[in-house]
This record gives C-alpha cells, sequence and structure tokens, in this order.
C-alpha cells in the first residue's frame, strides 16, 4: 500500500478531477486507462484524472499542510505542481497515481519552506570560510544576541541621564582597554571602516598608498575602488615588490591628505622584496603633520591571544596603534572569532572625525553585532578568549590533539559506513581562509574516505545535499573530513552522513 501525506500514514488518497469519464457498472468512477478504451491513457484522460484545487485543498489529509504552511502557499505550489503534471501528460507521460501528487506537492512545501540559510558542517579545514559564513560564535555571544533580540534594549539611551545616547559607547570602552587606544567604532565591516576612514579624512584630496598594498577582497572589490568611492584620490608610490621611504617623502603634497597602509592579509609577496617599517612611516607621517591610516584586514588583539596568529607574524592592533598609526582597522569576523563588523580604533580627534561623518549612520551596526561584539569582547578582557572563542580553540589545536580526534573520529566510520569505503587517517594541513595568515599552512591530521561505489565528487555532492549538508575537501581522488573545523555536535552526526552519501542510490534495496 503506498504511503499517503501527513496524518493519513500508510493510506491511499482518492483524488477526483473536475470531468470525471463514464462511470462503468457499479457506480465508481472510471480510470484514465477505461476511459481511454484500454492501453496507454489519453493525455485528456490523464488530465481529467488530476485533482480540482477546491477537492484537494479539502481533503482531510492536508489539514496538517494547511496548517503548517499557510492556505495561500499550499494553494499556490499546488497550483504549480498540478501544472508540471499537467505538461508532463501533453509530452506523453503516463498518469500519475494519487499519492504521487500528493509526494510531489509536499516535496515542493518543503523545498520552499526550508530556509535558505541553513546550519552546515564545516569539514574542510578551511576555519574563517568566507562562504560559510566565517567564525562560529562563542556561546557566550549567542546568548547575547537572544538576549537583546527577544526584547527592548539600551541601545541608544543613557540609564543615568534618560536622554538619547550613543550606541557605539557600548562597545567603545572595551575596545580601548583591549588595544590601548583613544577611542574605538565600531561599523558594518572592514571595507565600510575603510571607506569611512577615507571619506572623512581625505575626501577630495590624494591618499598615498603602495603600489604593492593595492589589495583586492572578497567579491572582486579593490582598494583603488573603495577608495574612489570615498571621494579620495589614488596616489600609488613604489613598485609592486618593493617600496622604499623615500617614495612616500617624495609623494607628499599640498593635496595630500594620509597616508594608508593596507596588510597584505590574503596574499604575500616573497624574495626581492621592500617595504619600510611602520615606525619610519609613522615618523615620516609626523614630520609632515599627516595621519597615518593602517587597514589591518584581519587584525588580532594581541596579547590576549598572541600564540597562533602572533607566531606566524600577522601584526596585532595594540602593535599596529604602538608602532604609530594614528587610525587602524580591522574586521570583527576573522582573528578576532566574532560577529561581522569593522572597528577604527585609534587617536580621539581622528575617529572622533569619522564618528561625525555622514556615512558614519549608513555603516552603523544593529544591536544584534553590538551585542556579539561586546560578548566576544568581554571574553578577551576575562582572559578567556582562547578557550571559549571557537576560531581560537581550531586554530591553537595542535597536530597531536587533531591526530587524536581524527582517530576517534575514523573509528566511528568504519563502523557506520566501513563496507563502502577505505578509511585512513594522514597529515595534511589547514587553512586559516578569509584573508587571514595568507600562506600560511596549520598542520592538522584528516581522515581520508576512498568511496568504493561511487565518484568521490559524487559523494561530495551528495554530502552537500544532506541534512545538514556537510562540506569536505577532494583531493587525490579521496574525500578529506578535517577535525579542525569540527564543532562538538558535527562529530555525532557525521558517520550516518557518510553513510547515505556513500551509499550508491542506484543499488536495489536488499
Amino acid at each position: 500500500m503506498s504511503q499517503g501525506p501527513p496524518g493519513r500514514p500508510g493510506t491511499s488518497t482518492r483524488l477526483t478531477g473536475t470531468r470525471p469519464g463514464p462511470k462503468p457498472r457499479g457506480g465508481e468512477p472510471a480510470s484514465p486507462v477505461a476511459a481511454s478504451g484500454g492501453g496507454r491513457p489519453t493525455a485528456a484522460a490523464g488530465r481529467r484524472a488530476l485533482p480540482a484545487m477546491h477537492a484537494l485543498l479539502a481533503l482531510p489529509a492536508l489539514g496538517p499542510w494547511l496548517e503548517r504552511h499557510g492556505r495561500d502557499r499550499v494553494r499556490r505550489v499546488a497550483a504549480r505542481e498540478l501544472d508540471r503534471w499537467r505538461e508532463r501528460l501533453s509530452g506523453g507521460g503516463g498518469a500519475p497515481a494519487p499519492d504521487e501528487v500528493l509526494a510531489s506537492i509536499q516535496a515542493a512545501l518543503e523545498g520552499e519552506s526550508t530556509p535558505s540559510l541553513r546550519r552546515v558542517v564545516n569539514a574542510t579545514g578551511v576555519v574563517l570560510h568566507t562562504g560559510l559564513g566565517r567564525a562560529p560564535l562563542a556561546a557566550e555571544a549567542i546568548a547575547a544576541i537572544a538576549a537583546a533580540a527577544s526584547g527592548y534594549c539600551n541601545l541608544e539611551i543613557d540609564m543615568e541621564t534618560g536622554e538619547r545616547g550613543n550606541r557605539s559607547a557600548l562597545v567603545a570602552g572595551l575596545l580601548r582597554e583591549l588595544v590601548g587606544a583613544e577611542a574605538a567604532l565600531a561599523v558594518n565591516n572592514n571595507a565600510g571602516a575603510v571607506l569611512l576612514a577615507l571619506a572623512a579624512l581625505g575626501s577630495g584630496r590624494e591618499v598615498v598608498v603602495s603600489r604593492s598594498e593595492l589589495v583586492e577582497i572578497g567579491g572582486g572589490f579593490r582598494v583603488p575602488e573603495v577608495m574612489a568611492q570615498s571621494g579620495a584620490r589614488l596616489h600609488e608610490v613604489g613598485t609592486t615588490n618593493r617600496t622604499h621611504l623615500r617614495d612616500y617623502a617624495e609623494a607628499i603634497g599640498p593635496e595630500t591628505a594620509l597616508l594608508l597602509r593596507v596588510h597584505q592579509s590574503n596574499f604575500r609577496i616573497v624574495g626581492f622584496s621592500a617595504a619600510p617599517s611602520l615606525e619610519d612611516l609613522a615618523g615620516l607621517a609626523r614630520a609632515r603633520g599627516l595621519p597615518l591610516v593602517y587597514d589591518l584586514g584581519s587584525g588580532h588583539l594581541d596579547p590576549a591571544v598572541g600564540s597562533v596568529a602572533a607566531a606566524l607574524g600577522e601584526p596585532g592592533v595594540r602593535e599596529a596603534l604602538a608602532g604609530g598609526a594614528d587610525l587602524v582597522t580591522f574586521s570583527g569576523d576573522k582573528l578576532l572569532g566574532g560577529p561581522q563588523a569593522g572597528v577604527l580604533c585609534g587617536s580621539k580627534e581622528i575617529v572622533g572625525r569619522c564618528a561625525a561623518h555622514p556615512l558614519q549612520r549608513a555603516l552603523r551596526v544593529d544591536k544584534l553585532t553590538l551585542a556579539a561584539l561586546q560578548a566576544t569582547l568581554e571574553l578577551y578582557a576575562r582572559g578567556v578568549a582562547a578557550e571559549h572563542i571557537p576560531v581560537l580553540r581550531m586554530l591553537h589545536a595542535s597536530r597531536q590533539e587533531l591526530e587524536t580526534r581524527a582517530e576517534r573520529l575514523a573509528a566511528l566510520v568504519v563502523e557506520a559506513a566501513g563496507d563502502l569505503c577505505g578509511v585512513e587517517v594522514r597529515a595534511e594541513d589547514s587553512q586559516a581562509g578569509g584573508g587571514a595568515l595568507a600562506g600560511r599552512d596549520l598542520p592538522t591530521a584528516v581522515i581520508a574516505l576512498a568511496p568504493r561505489c561511487s565518484p568521490v565528487t559524487e559523494v561530495q555532492a551528495r554530502l552537500r545535499r544532506g541534512q545538514p549538508p556537510v562540506l569536505a575537501r577532494v583531493r587525490a581522488n579521496l574525500l578529506l573530513l578535517d577535525p579542525r573545523t569540527l564543532l562538538p555536535e558535527d562529530e555525532a552526526v557525521l558517520p550516518a552522513l557518510l553513510r547515505a552519501a556513500l551509499e550508491d542510490p542506484r543499488a536495489e534495496a536488499p
């Protein structure tokens, strides 16, 4: 017996069309085959077998669907599916069984009501995977978002005076404490922070920057394009691989508004290369009465983290300010491990000019971002960031720790799907991703699977269609699962998801 819709398990549902065919003895409606005189049903007979919309919506079995999805959505989806069946019949397809019609409507409803933004399992080993939302938040940040979202909050009210306050003040104090700045401001992302700084400090004038730092960030956006939108004029100096302090000095003129340094966070120049130190560049800027703006990009809060990023030569925010930068910008959702945000830290006068610019309102962050950012910064202030922030735990995980986790997970995979693939643990490298720590590998151990029934790329595609979807790497015809980016709850569901993806869907059930 065929499976019916929700509310009628294990039953078939009779659907009556709008124009039933001639009735045989006994009064039962004729089947499409009988109506066409035997053999394959005609298209017209098949269409008559499809239900009328009013009859379909009146079925008791549709009650749960109507309650869950709403009558308008069910009607719209059902109409689309019925049209699809009519097209199929016009093309010579056979008439569907009643349960087929209901099943197609149910599948379409489920697909349409599934959130387009979904939780996924990241087994790629890329910690700050831009396509997967970069930094997963700490539990404290998630709780702060929920608290801010569940009711009203003091976003822009000074609770002492009852007057309107400044939302930036909610995180400014923590940022000043952590990086040693006079003032701080949060906006929507680091590109927005750079745009705001250039507009507030350099609009209509020249900004001097090294040719080697005219970077392109994700989505094809480039520093010169951001600068053009700010109203500032680009004055590039030096060459692709070598820029000297004298190049900056010779470029400074009456139209110069500021010097800009851009950290090469998403690429590296090696070999015959040169660039002035931050201290030398800051000294030149001070001597000429110009501000020095430093776009750090990923930026970490040394010395609170101080291990992986600092050991790999990634400059920190406190270090950049101490080196003489008047304004530093960096991302909230990269090495910081918080929500998407752009942070401006520096002198009170320069941050104040940015805060007063009209563009700041267009780039300001909402209460949920501020809640998550404040909770994340509080973990740094308490000295527990490395233990509580998922990104930092992932970056700090040693190869020995990851090998232990990989061995444990490999045993679970063998138990669940060892008959469908070869399983081994091997040495590999992870990546920080997200335009951070470019070219610097993080040693890891991965579970390498060799599928027996399907091509590895097909298994990879099935994993992406799973519930939840799983993202994994493929190399040398092996599916690689990196435990570095797996959260604790991921490891519990991964073996079953792997078995479902490894099984050949063409194989007949026993």
